[in-house]
This record gives structure tokens, sequence and C-alpha cells, in this order.
């Protein structure tokens, strides 16, 4: 009777076996394309349309090919182009992106340039940088009149990978170019490099060199070398260049030039200069940020020229400039920013008091700074009262951005489950909708947590806001979902992986068939025998 059993259940088997190898073996290619109702005049924005609408990135390549043929008098422009080789790129389809960005060479349209920084990104993260160098340095036989951000975002992924060699080729070929409008950016990424190395003698020869390029130091230019000499020792040389942001950039008493002050002063007290540093900080208050002279003469530093504490001298010096700087929302937010982005939690919530005293409102931005120090500093509980609390006294409504903090640090601390109430909230804030980043650290952190079924839910929440997974959180959820014995569910996302015509591993098929002989009773001699079916 036993045997009986057997026999009639594997048919079963077999029907679920064969059709889910022949829905791994039957090519995207040749999968049979939904209909839809072609207009009876095609624009580019109607096909941009067609093809965002679509969930497999080879089926909206048959849609982008065929409109031609459709439509002989029709014409593929920039947008639309880009609008396809975002897609082929964001699947990680690269020899299709590449064939696309032949085709737009030959038809010679108007492309911008955001088109190739976004295929330069995409060849980056396939691990073909080779090929986004390629891709750049063909940039003149395109359409394309200006390649300031192609270049920027190039020389930033190059000096990332520490490829500084590359880096000065390119400088050198394209810096003197009228499609190249400002070299400001590239010139600080080349200075971060380089105090990033413990060269900061070379980042001050290119500071001053920045002039012969016709461009101009900017705050940011300021705030990397000052941070390089400043770790380095090279306090002579830094106390030169306040000086001189003194009579160039400083000149109406900006407060955001605050941040470069404080880097000196403090490493003037770590250097044990405390009467250097008291003297420019009295400069730093007259000269750098024009502030009232009854602000600095309220100051006392009595207790900076009598203590011998360190970390005392930089709170003292702190406070003065909290209170010495000219109240405006740009000073308080550039300085309050700093000491969160620095750990320096305390300090960061003394600014936001004096900010509060003087009757300006904090910005998002400055929550989102407080937030990530919170989670980066293990006050998790903290971290959840400025989003739940403290923002809602002060009538501030988080953004995007910060709702993406608060989700990745939850994630983090593997509290993914108290994540999805964020992502609720959200869904119910008007104007603040969840992007790519917000699903994908939540499935990720949920999938990490074991929470393999919430999981599935967020993914099907994602899908039906038209973002769509990588292939490697597919392959991570499914085979969570056959180890929780979900098998209806892990099936449903099989599915899904087919349609966005993405490749299982072999990881997935061995879960899947671990899962339905376990949901069907089948032996080990059973279970062999399919994983040899499955095997080419």
């Amino acid at each position: 009777m036993e045997f009986s059993k057997h026999r009639i259940r594997r048919p079963l088997y077999m029907t679920i076996i064969i059709s889910l190898v022949y829905c791994f073996r039957v090519t995207s290619s040749l999968l049979v394309l939904m209909g839809i109702r072609w207009p009876r005049i095609l624009t580019p924005k109607q096909l941009s349309q067609i093809i965002l609408s679509q969930k497999n990135p080879l089926k909206a390549l048959q849609f982008f090919d065929e409109a031609k043929c459709k439509y002989p008098t029709y014409r593929h422009n920039g947008p639309v182009y880009g609008t396809m080789i975002n897609i082929l790129g964001r699947s990680g389809r690269t020899t299709e992106m590449k064939g696309i960005i032949n085709q737009m060479k030959e038809d010679s349209c108007e492309c911008h340039d955001s088109i190739f920084v976004n295929a330069i990104r995409s060849y980056v993260q396939a691990g073909l940088t080779n090929e986004a160098i390629f891709l750049f340095k063909s940039l003149p036989e395109f359409n394309c009149i200006e390649w300031t951000r192609s270049l920027n975002t190039l020389l930033e992924i190059l000096v990332e990978e520490s490829k500084l060699e590359s880096v000065y080729q390119l400088f050198l070929e394209n810096s003197c170019g009228w499609e190249v409008k400002s070299r400001a950016h590239f010139l600080n990424l080349l200075m971060n490099a380089l105090c990033r190395m413990k060269r900061s003698d070379l980042a001050l020869h290119i500071f001053q060199e920045m002039s012969y390029q016709n461009c101009y130091p900017n705050k940011e230019s300021y705030r990397i070398l000052m941070r390089g000499l400043c770790e380095e020792k090279r306090l002579n040389e830094a106390t030169h260049l306040l000086y001189s942001m003194f009579w160039r950039i400083s000149q109406k008493g900006s407060g955001e030039d605050v941040v470069v002050y404080r880097a000196l002063l403090e490493a003037l007290c770590d250097n044990e200069e405390g009467e250097e540093a008291i003297q420019i900080l009295g400069k730093v208050l007259r000269k750098g940020l024009k502030a009232p002279k009854k602000c600095y003469k309220q100051i006392d530093l009595t207790q900076c020229r009598n203590g011998s504490d360190t970390e005392n001298m930089k709170v003292l010096i702190n406070e003065a400039l909290i209170k010495g700087i000219v109240p405006s929302s740009d000073s308080y937010r550039a300085m309050s920013v700093d000491f969160y982005a620095e750990g320096k939690i305390d300090e960061g919530n003394k600014v936001l008091k004096e900010m509060h005293d003087r009757g300006f409102k904090p910005s998002v931005v400055i929550y989102e700074a407080k937030v990530a120090a919170l989670f980066r500093d293990g006050q998790v509980d903290e971290a959840i009262m400025v989003i739940d609390c403290e923002m809602v006294q002060k009538n501030c409504v988080p953004n995007i951005r910060l709702y993406n903090v608060v989700i990745k640090g939850l994630c983090h601390e593997r509290k993914s489950t108290c994540a999805i109430k964020y992502l609720e909230r959200m869904s119910r804030q008007v104007g603040c909708v969840p992007n790519y980043e917000t699903y994908e650290t939540l499935v990720d952190g949920l999938c990490e947590d074991g929470k393999y079924v919430e999981a599935s839910k967020v993914m099907e929440q994602m899908s039906i806001n038209s973002f769509w997974p990588r292939v490697g959180t597919l392959n991570s959820l499914i085979r969570g979902l056959c180890q929780v014995g979900d098998l209806h569910s892990a099936i449903m996302c099989l599915e899904d992986m087919i349609s966005l015509a993405l490749t299982p591993d072999i990881h997935v098929w061995q879960s899947l068939l671990g899962a339905i002989c376990c949901e069907n009773g089948m032996n080990e001699a059973s279970f062999k025998t399919l994983e040899q079916l499955q095997t080419p």
C-alpha cells in the first residue's frame, strides 16, 4: 500500500519540478509579450511611459525596438534613450545597454550629460570600470555639449578606487575643453584623496594652483585642506590658510565658515597651544564671523587660560563659537551638522538649544545628522525619540532621507520589524513616497533577521510601486521562505524573478526541491533523484 501511495503522488512532484525547470530554462527573449494598445501617433514621451511600465527589462527593450517598425516616421530622442539605458543599467544588462548607447550615437540625437552619468555608474557596479572610461573617452562622438557631471562622476569613482594615475591623465585630457564648465569639484576631490593619503603638502600645492585652472577655492576647498593640514599637525600652514580665508570668502561674515575655523582651533588645543588658540579665536570672532562687539566681549575665556584640560578648553571654545556667530539658520545648521558628523552629540545638542533660544527653527537636515549620530553611537531609543517626539514638538516634518536613515539604523541594530512601521508612516505622509533605497534596505534587513514572510510582504509593496529588487535579494528571500515552509510565497517570488528575466542560483533550486520534498513527505531517495534531474 505504501508503494502504491508513492506511485500516486509522484506525478504531482514531477509536475511541480518540471514546471519550475521549464520556467528556469525558458529564455527571456522568447517570452510572449503582453499586448499593449499602441497610440495612433507615437511620441517619445509615450514610449518612455510604455517601457517604464514593463517589469521585464528585455520586454521593455523589445517595445523600444518595435516602435520604429510600427511607426516609420518615429525617431527616438535623448530622454527616451536615457530611459531605456537606465532600465537596462539597473537590471545589470550592460551588453544590451552598450548596444543602445551605440544606437544613440548613430542616431546623433541630442543627449544630456545625465545619460552618461547613469551609464558610467552601471558599468562600475557591474565591475566594468574600463568600459566606463572607454565610454567617457568616446563622448566627442555623441551629440552632447557638456560633460561636467560625467567627468566628475568618473573621477569620483577612480579616486575611490585609488586609481590616481588614471585620474590625473583624464583631468589633463579634459580640463581645458569647453565641454567641462567647472573644475573646482574635481580639484576638491583630488585634494580630499591626497589628504586621506597624508599628503596635505600636495593638496596645498593644488589649492595654490587653482586660480591657474580658471577656478577659485570655495568653502569646501578650505574645509578639506584645513582638516588635512590639522591632521598632519601642519599648524603653521593651517593658520596661514585661515588668514587667507578671512579676506577671500569670509568678508561678509558667513556663519557657515565656523566649521573650518573650529578645525584649526581644536587642532591647536590638541597640540597644547592654548594661548595661540585663544588669540586666533578672537580674530575669528572679529574678522571671520564679524560678530558684534557685545557678543565676544561677553565671552569669558579665563578658564581656557588657567586650565590645562584640553577637552575642557575645546568645550569652552566651542561654546564661544556658538555664542559668537551671527545668528542665522545656515550658521547653526553648519555647526550642528559638523558636531553630529564627528559624533559629538552633546555639543550638537547645545547648538540646537542655542538655536531654539534665539528663535530659529531647526531644519530636517539637522535632525537627519542627529539621528544618524545616535544610531552610530548605539543610542537606538534616543534616535527613535527624535523622530517620534522631538520633531513633533518642534513641528518639523521628516523627509524621505530621514526615514531612510531611521530604517537603515533599525535594520543595522537587528530591529527590522520596528522599521516596518516607518514604511507605513511614510506611505501615509503626503509628499513622502518610499524610494528604492527604502525598500531594499528594509527587505535586506528583514531577511537578515529571519523575517522572511514579512520581507515578502514588503517586496510585494515594492513591486506595486514599480521598484524591482536585485537578483541577490530575491535569491536570499526565496531560500528563506523555503526554510520557514512558506512554499507558496517562495514560488510566487520565483515567478517574479522569471518575469524580471533574472536567473536563480543553484542554491535557490536546492531550497525549492527540499521544501517540496518536506511538504509532500518524499523520502531521501526521491530527493536525490530530483536533484539529478536538476543537474544539466
